[in-house]
């Protein structure tokens, strides 16, 4: 039975190896590399817990299609349990791809494929056996999964004593989902959205402001927004914290928030005060960055302590 259970996105990512630049209509560009692998939210927090020693199951849905049998196999390869991943007859799966560029931020092509057709309907609650901690990804972008049915699955969990985490994914374009995510805060321990994220739903460009809100509707939660490079601020009741990044060199930033969020949730369950928890995140989410794709950078638990304890982190306490 796995430890954690992570439900939302699932996809097969491409990743384009850093290019000098795009190149101009009709030309080509030469690549000496580039990188396949499973993808989306739920599925990189799950691969990431279990670099840090933690089991993990995923669910969500994949199409009927090459890049379905190959996102069950990746995770099946990487020790992640699949028994609650559906198939989707009208969705292909999920494909991402990811174009690197050096100096900078990526670029992304998506396809939205077999997650827009997952709902509650394909969620089991066997998936939550023996589980201590649900982790959703991608929330706001699975239309089908709507929020009285996160709702209900966070109540449910709650009553089984389980950790109850959530990242969004808000789609370009889309007005203000605050109303979506209000009822669901009061039933989230953890709730990790990055700063962009954070500003659409509270309308507020400074982080700390920002949590004031967020925390409004989640006063017995923590609620933790990054800021990529920049670090991270954490709330917890009263205590606030805000950390630097830590320096690493970086290769592709792919999947940085899904690491952050593995470590937050590796350090929650070893039951560690905020501040080791956020140093913990720091450390996780930038090693992700040391490889390309989101998984192969990714500290092992061992290596994490053992950089933390030899790297400092500059933090300080907001209030």
């Amino acid at each position: 039975m796995a430890e954690v259970s992570c439900l939302g996105i699932l996809a097969a990512d491409i990743f384009i190896n850093p290019l000098a630049t795009l190149p101009a209509p009709g030309e080509e560009a030469q690549l000496d590399r580039y990188g396949l692998s499973v993808g989306g939210c739920a599925a990189n927090t799950a691969v990431d817990l279990w670099r840090l020693g933690r089991s993990a199951s995923v669910l969500g849905k994949v199409g009927n299609d090459y890049f379905g049998d190959f996102v069950l196999q990746d995770l099946n390869r990487l020790g992640i349990d699949t028994s609650f991943v559906r198939r989707s007859q009208a969705c292909p799966t999920s494909c991402t791809f990811i174009l690197n560029v050096q100096g900078e931020d990526r670029r992304h092509i998506h396809c939205f494929g077999a997650n827009a057709d997952f709902s509650i309907e394909d969620f089991d609650a066997k998936a939550l056996d023996g589980a201590r901690a649900i982790y959703v990804g991608g929330y706001l972008s699975m239309p089908a999964f709507r929020p009285e049915h996160l709702v209900e699955l966070f109540r449910k969990a709650k009553l089984r004593r389980l950790i109850t985490a959530l990242n969004v994914v808000i789609p370009g374009g889309a007005p203000s989902p605050f109303e979506d995510i209000q009822q669901v805060l009061l039933y989230t321990d953890l709730f990790l959205p990055n700063e962009d994220e954070a500003r659409l739903l509270t309308g507020l460009s400074d982080p700390l402001a920002q949590s004031e809100v967020l925390a409004h509707f989640n006063p017995a939660g923590t609620v933790v927004i990054t800021q990529g490079s920049r670090g991270a601020l954490a709330r917890r009741g009263s205590e606030i914290l805000h950390a630097d990044a830590f320096q690493v060199d970086s290769i592709d930033e792919s999947g940085r928030g899904e690491a952050f969020d593995a470590g937050f949730l590796a350090g929650t369950l070893e039951g560690w005060p905020l501040e080791d928890t956020l140093r913990f995140a720091s450390a996780v989410g930038a090693s992700s960055t040391r490889a390309l794709g989101c998984h192969d950078g990714v500290f092992m638990f061992d290596e994490a302590r053992a950089f933390v304890a030899q790297n400092q982190l500059p933090m300080e306490k907001v209030a």
